[in-house]
């Protein structure tokens, strides 16, 4: 199996994504996606600093796969994934069918938001060029592995393996309503939450995360304990989503996992949603399934000042 870095999800600053991708270069991952996936407006990196940062990751022999928006709102973000899908030698990551289009058949990877949830769509992605398939992360496993049972020949298939969920997009970005500004006047403030931003219930529970016009799980979805069940099921490589904490330790004991050493770790999550799987075994994506056995949720973290709340987000 290999281990895949995502994109990074949420909206840093530029030193903080080139010290990041330089210390990936050292780290035991085998592919390495880059590039905006969530907002266009996010553009604290150059074109120039991709292609920095795509030829330092390659010197360094990992595969670069370039993701792209998975939302398109706008005939300019139209424009900018057709430049990106004809003008690279990298492989693409498509998130919209809209750049299956604009690969015109060339070799791609199926990003975890197109909706390929069954044999057909699978065979229909292959045929249009797709090399490795993200499932969706809502997928239980006893599908992903009928799926890989079935799945044309040298089709890979992906699984999000660690990091908060990415569960929806919307033309809105909540972030900035949860300030109380537009959209259009955003001032960047998801770069405030180098992980979004938490939603809580109000009984103090971790809901969801808002990261720009993404929501995500509150939670953190970690299969580190299933790594053995993964293999089994056919899934080739697991994604591990960037955070901006304790990456490394992450990146290590996956690694250690897939290595064979099934007493490996990891610490509590430092964000306060905690750890699930549930999405694994069928369940709601917020539960824990650890060795078979249904887990309870952990007790819920009431903060002293919530950085959202959901009426806040309306």
């Amino acid at each position: 199996m290999k281990l895949s870095v995502g994109p990074i999800l949420y909206l840093w600053e530029r030193s903080t994504v080139l010290s990041f991708y330089e210390s990936l270069c050292d780290a035991p991952v085998d592919i390495v996606y880059l590039g905006e996936v969530v907002c266009s407006k996010r553009r604290f990196m150059r074109k120039e600093d991709w292609l920095a940062v795509t030829e330092m990751l390659r010197s360094a022999g990992k595969e670069v796969v370039i993701s792209t928006l998975a939302l398109i709102e706008a005939e300019s973000e139209l424009a900018s994934l057709a430049r990106i899908a004809q003008n690279t030698d990298v492989l693409v990551e498509a998130n919209d069918y809209a750049c299956i289009e604009c690969l015109d058949g060339r070799p791609f990877v199926a990003g975890p938001h197109l909706n390929v949830y069954n044999e057909a769509t699978l065979r229909l992605i292959a045929r249009h060029g797709a090399r490795r398939w993200v499932a969706p992360v809502e997928l239980p496993l006893a599908i992903v592995a009928a799926l890989a049972e079935l799945r044309p020949p040298k089709l890979e298939v992906e699984m999000f393996s660690y990091g908060r969920l990415p569960l929806a997009f919307s033309a809105r970005c909540f972030t900035a309503r949860a300030q109380r500004r537009a959209k259009d006047d955003c001032q960047f403030v998801c770069a405030a939450h180098p992980d979004g931003s938490t939603v809580y219930s109000r009984d103090g529970q971790p809901f969801l995360a808002l990261n720009g016009i993404q929501t995500q799980s509150a939670a953190t979805q970690n299969l580190l304990p299933h790594v053995r069940k993964l293999r089994n099921a056919g899934v080739d490589v697991l994604r591990l989503s960037p955070q901006s904490r304790d990456f490394a330790a992450v990146v290590n004991a996956f690694r250690a996992a897939l290595d064979g050493n099934d007493d490996v770790t990891l610490p509590a999550s430092f964000l306060p949603g905690g750890y699930c799987d549930g999405y694994l075994d069928g369940a709601a994506g917020l539960e824990i399934v650890e060795n078979e056995q249904r887990m309870p949720h952990p007790a819920p973290v009431r903060p002293a000042a919530p950085a959202a709340s959901l009426s806040r987000a309306r």
